[in-house]
């Protein structure tokens, strides 16, 4: 399977209807510089963001845009990264779970609608799971991929090895898949808000 082509416009349409029936609001924009918009437009001001390890977000601009600091929002990941002590850094990091919004992305989304994330540490399963009620996601169509054990084999065979690779050329030892979760959908009594800002570009591993 290539796991790199881009998926056609009405497969991505068919994917957003499939979502919808899974509590999970999803739309379509052309480029990188789109979906950069599209979140400064969802995220209002003053409200608390964080945002886990992303390429995508990295190759949409989003992160060096909330590095500028040329925005309202309150940054919980750059009060995280700024405390030194490690104890105090523990604890914002605990803290930082009632985020209003959470950024990220996903590792595949099936065309029935399941969404798949994979994680070393867990540390963005929280938010994503359960604690922060608006969950915004930016995915580059070639994440798509048929059902879900295809979504689950592009995380092994396609994913790991990448970021394995990239971290290891960052001085880490390396990555793994200590949890895995599938988001089968967003139940209406929680109440939160789930976006997916699939991109019509490669975007991330």
């Amino acid at each position: 399977m290539d796991y790199e082509a881009l998926a056609e416009k009405e497969v991505v349409e068919r994917v957003i209807g499939a979502l919808a029936e899974r509590g999970v609001t999803a739309e379509l924009v052309n480029n990188r510089a789109e979906a950069l918009e599209r979140l400064k437009a969802l995220i209002p001001k003053s409200a608390s963001i964080m945002n886990g390890s992303s390429r995508t977000l990295e190759e949409i601009g989003f992160v060096d845009y909330v590095k500028s600091g040329k925005h309202s929002w309150n940054n919980l990941h750059q009060a995280i990264l700024d405390e030194k002590d490690p104890q105090k850094q523990s604890e914002l990091r605990k803290q930082s779970v009632l985020s209003d919004y959470y950024l990220g992305s996903v590792h595949g989304v099936a065309e029935t609608g399941e969404m798949v994330i994979a994680s070393n540490s867990g540390s963005q399963l929280p938010h994503i799971v359960f604690t922060s009620p608006n969950l915004l996601f930016v995915v580059g169509t070639q994440k798509i991929v048929p059902n879900l054990e295809a979504a689950i084999r592009r995380v092994r065979e396609y994913v790991l090895p990448r970021e394995d690779k990239h971290m290891k050329s960052m001085g880490a030892s390396g990555s793994a898949i200590s949890k895995l979760l599938i988001f089968e959908k967003e139940p209406d009594f929680m109440k939160r808000t789930v976006r997916v800002i699939f991109v019509q570009e490669k975007l991330g591993f």
